[in-house]
């Protein structure tokens, strides 16, 4: 029997569509955070972290956007930083936590978000 995806094992579709619809509440509440996304579709931009995250986390690959350093391109313009970025894990990681996810795959979860970081802020 094969192992289990972090995206089985933290609930499949269901618990990703909770985790970033609840994320982004989160997000576009935070002051530092919220002047990124002003221009941005909040629909197809929920869609499109959905499909990410199903991806990332080993689930089916349906992502058809824009790799992480075009994709965030606009937002390294205007000033985006590691700051915001550590604002952004907080906000995933209390999210997680929100959702009664145990610890274990937080951590799991956590590792791939940090793992981002360089092509997120086009290190």
């Amino acid at each position: 029997m094969s192992e289990q995806t972090l995206f089985e094992r933290i609930g499949g579709e269901g618990a990703v569509n909770a985790a970033v619809d609840l994320f982004y509440r989160k997000v576009l509440a935070d002051n530092t955070l919220a002047p990124f996304f002003e221009t941005v579709n909040m629909d197809e931009q929920r869609a499109k972290q959905k499909a990410f995250l199903t991806v990332a986390f080993g689930g089916p690959n349906n992502y058809t956007g824009k790799d992480l350093r075009t994709a965030h391109a606009g937002a390294v313009e205007k000033g985006m930083n590691e700051s915001h970025f550590g604002a952004v894990a907080g906000h995933l990681q209390s999210t997680l936590e929100e959702l009664n996810v145990p610890a274990p795959l937080i951590d799991e979860v956590m590792a791939i978000a940090g793992s981002t970081k360089n092509d997120v802020l086009n290190m």
